[in-house]
């Protein structure tokens, strides 16, 4: 019976081993395929990575161009900036040069003011630096009268005197030595002594306004510069007769001790008072 068997057991042996060798050849060719797409997936893998190296290079190189180009535009705008910067400043130097030449057409007075005389014809002149051209009156001036005295009588006088003015056009009565019962005088107070003579040998003084007593008049409103005056400068108080006397003889004011500005002022008033 086994050797009936053999040739059977050895056939199906055969046909066992050749299914086995077809299903061998099958696997191998399935494992072939899978590393062949295997393989073909790294190198799709290797391809796209360097495409994506070589795209990233182009990135790169577009950035450094793009920011080249921009900077080179930002260079470019800074440089127009300041070329229009400094045309901004020329015109503005040419504009005031202009302004200052146009002004030099206009003579501005310092103060606001009327003209009362035009030293210069007018169109046509030609005028030079520092000249005179009009004698200005301010609007709003600040009144002052002039006062000329003898030498003999400036150093009985100081800044704060009394005076009393008479103004031309203005109808007065003044008494020497009386000056309580004057009508039509105005008050005023030495503000200035010129410490120089006048072409005349008489020293000029500055009177302001000043009203000693309530019933005193201001100056008048209608007054102009250049218009005459007579003043009465208020000295200390002496007896008539001492005054008919001095006058009489020609001699000046009694000055019994060294000037010193309020204190004669002072003591005058007091002697006024008693």
């Amino acid at each position: 019976v086994l050797a009936k068997s053999w040739p059977y057991l050895a056939r199906r042996l055969a046909s066992s081993m050749r299914a086995l060798a077809r299903l061998c050849r099958l696997l191998l060719t399935l494992l072939r395929a899978e590393v062949t797409l295997a393989r073909n997936k790294v190198s799709s893998s290797l391809q796209s990575l360097a495409n994506a190296r070589i795209e990233l290079a182009n990135l790169r190189a577009k950035y450094g161009q793009d920011l080249a180009k921009t900077l080179s535009d930002r260079s470019s705008a800074v440089s127009s900036r300041v070329s229009a910067e400094g045309e901004v400043a020329s015109l503005r130097n040419k504009i005031s040069n202009v302004e200052v030449r146009r002004g030099l057409y206009v003579v501005r007075a310092p103060q606001t003011g009327y003209v009362v005389r035009a030293l210069k014809a007018g169109i046509g002149e030609t005028i030079k630096e520092g000249e005179s051209i009009a004698t200005l009156q301010p609007e709003a001036p600040l009144l002052a009268a002039e006062v000329y005295v003898r030498a003999m009588d400036v150093p009985l006088i100081q800044k704060g005197r009394l005076v009393r003015l008479q103004f031309d056009g203005w109808p007065a009565l003044q008494f020497t030595g009386w000056p309580s019962v004057a009508v039509g005088t105005f008050g005023g107070t030495v503000s200035v002594i010129d410490v120089v003579n006048s072409p005349g040998g008489k020293y000029r003084l500055l009177v302001r306004p000043y009203r000693p007593h309530q019933q005193d008049r201001t100056w008048p409103s209608q007054l102009r510069l250049g218009s005459g005056v007579q003043g009465w400068v208020i000295l200390d108080s002496v007896p008539v007769w001492y005054e008919i006397w001095r006058q009489l003889n020609g001699f000046p004011p009694a000055l019994n001790e060294e000037p010193t500005g309020d204190g004669a002022y002072a003591k005058a008033d007091k002697e006024k008072g008693k």
